[in-house]
């Protein structure tokens, strides 16, 4: 899978705007067909993101259309108008149980055959987004070969849970943990929420830097002046790289001598200080790799 740190909402009844995100520095693009779309304009925006798909792909974009979730009778038109060779996967709302994850299946099976695709060829992003996804997170995480993600909304987690989205996240805190521990137990990424107040950077940082910790991996962004931040934030620094580098050095000579630990810093080494270290530093080798 392509490795990717922000994902950007471009509302799919735009498309000037969606033309123009193909200069913009996001590691995926997400024509929205879901919340940004009132709900006159549905046809209209699959019909425009239909027509566009194709040119953001030849620009080299990767891009993850948003459908409705499979309750409000949309879903398999959305599907219809962006399955094929140059959509990556979709990214589905609202999913609350296993039971979205096989329609959605079902209805890809389906038309990538119609479009003269490999079975399978669309991957899956389900947001989990109540309390039943919450309860549901790992079994929806790993319900279909086709899932390389799973997301947290946490506007809607909050509307169902009747208390306040704040600030601080402390009312978030619980359903992102199991949101990142089920994708990590299911071996897919963890894609954290958008941050709602686009104009507050500072917040949207101090929101990046409280997923971190938790295993998210990437995040939605909902404006192009976010994606400097997620970009940066969900990227290895340089000290960082530097200090793994050190580490699996350390390491190294202390096998050669027959040890299975060292120092470094006034640190102990061992084997998961190391494998930690080589796994940042494959990562940023993926990265280089995508990016190049």
């Amino acid at each position: 899978m392509d490795m990717f740190r922000s994902l950007l909402f471009v509302p799919g009844n735009r498309e000037e705007m969606l033309t123009k995100a193909a200069g913009l520095p996001a590691d995926v693009l997400v024509p929205d067909l879901e919340d940004s779309v009132p709900d006159g304009e549905k046809e209209h925006a699959r019909e425009i993101v239909r027509e566009v798909v194709k040119t953001l792909t030849q620009a080299g974009r990767t891009v993850i259309p948003r459908i409705n979730a499979m309750d409000t009778g949309l879903a398999r038109d959305d599907l219809a108008a962006v399955v094929g060779p140059n959509v990556y996967g979709v990214t589905v709302g609202k999913v609350t149980s296993t039971w979205e994850i096989e329609q959605v299946s079902a209805i890809l099976d389906s038309l990538e055959e119609q479009a003269g695709v490999e079975i399978g060829h669309t991957r899956l992003i389900p947001w989990l987004e109540s309390a039943m996804a919450i309860v549901n997170a790992y079994q929806i995480a790993s319900a279909s070969p086709r899932i390389v993600a799973v997301a947290i909304g946490a506007e809607d987690f909050t509307n169902d849970m009747s208390v306040q989205r704040s600030d601080g996240g402390d009312e978030v805190r619980y359903a992102r943990s199991v949101v990142a521990v089920a994708a990590r137990a299911a071996g897919v990424i963890a894609i954290d929420t958008p941050y709602v107040n686009f104009r507050d950077a500072e917040g949207l940082e101090r929101e990046v830097r409280s997923a971190l910790p938790l295993g998210f991996k990437a995040k939605f962004a909902i404006h192009p002046a976010q994606l400097e931040t997620i970009n940066t934030l969900f990227s290895p620094s340089e000290e960082e790289l530097e200090y793994a580098r050190q580490v699996v050095a350390a390491f190294t000579e202390a096998e050669a001598e027959g040890r299975g630990s060292t120092s470094l810093d006034g640190k102990m080494i061992d084997i998961p200080v190391v494998k930690r270290a080589r796994n940042l530093l494959a990562l940023a080798e993926a990265m280089a790799k995508s990016a190049g």
